[in-house]
């Protein structure tokens, strides 16, 4: 019986398909494939998502905080972009999965770790959104109760800051709980207001430093190339692991992408050029704000104080659009998904996203930001030495193990082919442990803390080499006999 239907490379599920698993308790709207319809996301569609997720106030404090740890502008710009195009290669191979089959990144872990293992990397990539995700809001709120305090006699009201933050968390909340699709929607006009207004800041900071000279002229603190290395590895690191949670979770939007090539022209050309200009935005500010304050501001609310109620208004405006367009898409829609495939018969995505809500206050996002080493060294290396190892996995599979076949329905049979022993590939869950284990010893050996300096593509690399020796030949595979059986095959 063929189950589902191949056309110009997007698969579908055939009517059998879809009723041979609706009854399924792995099943439910929002974990289901897409379907021909649904395959409507364009190539500005793509590129609007990145524009509106890449111009927000961590990718600021990111360029600004490499400029306060001792590099000038180019090195800091450099850093981050080059660390965006690595990560632009396991978003593009996992984005072909999601485009492909049309699951969401919960079902698409089912078919490496196992109908119940699927929770393992699902789970750690939606305790990372949650920090995102508070870390935003901390943001948004600094910002917000800046607005206030220059306003009006904010200052004086007990605790001022937390309630500006507590307010920005709810507003979060709800808008995201509202769904993706609206997300698609709110980047389309969000993305070209951000630019406009992220423009508008660097014509601020180029006037006010005097010219291109005095605000960029600021040498690099490192006096040796040994000295710039020692920071370089670390931070190219955590710019890599800034988008390596979207590299797991892009099959969330790719679902719904039109054809691979939307996907790919709207990622590739939004990605790395708008953190990259982005980037150099931050620097460029804070560099500027060296000539005209005389210290280095990375903290957009501590800039934003310096300036007159209207401009700070506006400002808040500005930090409230970034903050949502970047939460609602990159940090609520992993976590939420990942809460609705613990029990997809019972929990929904409006109750994972409030999930999402209460776990980012548990993890404290005014620590992680206390100062740029929780920042970069803290929070953005560790998840990195964790997220690397999982997408190497993931591409392993799919590209080098599967070859780019599976069989959509027994995704969601708690009993199927993806099912392993117990729900669990423990051929997945030890090429994790090692690959995480390598990067955690090698921190604390004498003379190989910059395999731990380079994380994410130490444990992607050793994963991936480890995962695809261990599935060579296993049982879950089909042969491109079996695929065509399962699948009906339409020409364009």
């Amino acid at each position: 019986m063929q189950l589902q239907v191949e056309e110009n490379g997007i698969v579908t599920l055939t009517p059998e398909g879809e009723n041979l698993i609706k009854d399924s308790a792995m099943y439910n709207e929002g974990l289901r494939p897409t379907r021909k319809n649904e395959h409507h996301w364009t190539a500005y569609n793509f590129a609007s998502l990145w524009i509106g997720m890449c111009i927000c106030l961590p990718a600021y404090s990111l360029a600004a905080g490499l400029i306060s740890i001792g590099m000038n502008w180019w090195q800091a710009v450099g850093t981050i972009t080059l660390g965006n195009l690595i990560v632009l290669v396991p978003i593009l191979l996992n984005s072909h999965a999601g485009t492909k089959y049309g699951i969401p990144y919960p079902v698409f872990a089912r078919l490496w770790f196992g109908s119940r293992g699927a929770h393992i990397p699902a789970i750690a990539r939606g305790i990372i959104a949650s920090g995102w995700f508070g870390i935003n809001c901390w943001f948004a709120g600094a910002a917000l109760d800046t607005l206030l305090v220059a306003m009006s006699g904010w200052a004086n009201v007990p605790g001022h800051l937390g309630i500006s933050f507590v307010f920005m968390w709810l507003l979060n909340v709800v808008i995201a709980y509202r769904g993706p699709e609206a997300v698609r929607r709110m980047e389309n006009w969000a993305a070209p207001t951000l630019i406009v207004m992220s423009l508008a800041l660097l014509v601020w900071a180029l006037t006010s430093a005097g010219g291109w000279g005095p605000m960029l002229s600021a040498p690099s603190k490192f006096t040796t190339t040994g000295d710039f290395f020692k920071v370089f590895f670390p931070s190219l690191t955590g710019a890599i692991a800034f988008w390596s949670t979207l590299a797991l979770n892009i099959p969330d939007f790719c679902r719904y992408a039109k054809t691979q090539k939307s996907q790919i022209v709207g990622q590739s050309t939004a990605l790395p050029t708008t953190m990259g200009l982005f980037s150099f935005i931050g620097v460029a500010v804070a560099s500027a704000t060296v000539v005209i304050f005389g210290e280095a501001i990375w903290d957009p609310a501590a800039l934003l104080a310096k300036f007159s109620p209207i401009v700070i208004f506006l400002g808040t405006l500005g930090i409230i659009l970034a903050t949502v367009t970047t939460n609602v898409a990159a940090n609520v829609i992993a976590p939420a998904r990942a809460v609705e495939n613990i029990w997809p018969r019972k929990f929904t995505y409006g109750f994972g996203v409030i999930v999402t809500g209460l776990f980012s206050l548990l993890l404290q996002p005014w620590f992680i930001l206390e100062n740029f080493g929780n920042y970069i060294f803290g929070w953005l290396g560790t998840y990195g030495a964790l997220l690397g190892p999982i997408e190497g996995i993931a591409i392993a599979d799919y590209w080098f193990v599967r070859r780019r076949q599976l069989q959509l329905t027994e995704l969601y049979q708690p009993n199927g082919r993806y099912s392993y022993k117990g729900g669990f590939n423990q051929k997945a869950i030890w090429a994790l442990l090692i690959g995480i284990g390598i990067n955690v010893v090698c921190k604390y050996i004498p003379g190989l803390e910059f395999i731990w300096d380079n994380a994410w593509i130490v444990g992607l690399l050793v994963s991936m080499l480890l995962y695809s020796w261990f599935m060579n030949k296993d049982q879950s595979l089909l042969s491109p006999t079996e695929y065509k059986k399962f699948t009906k095959q339409i020409s364009g």
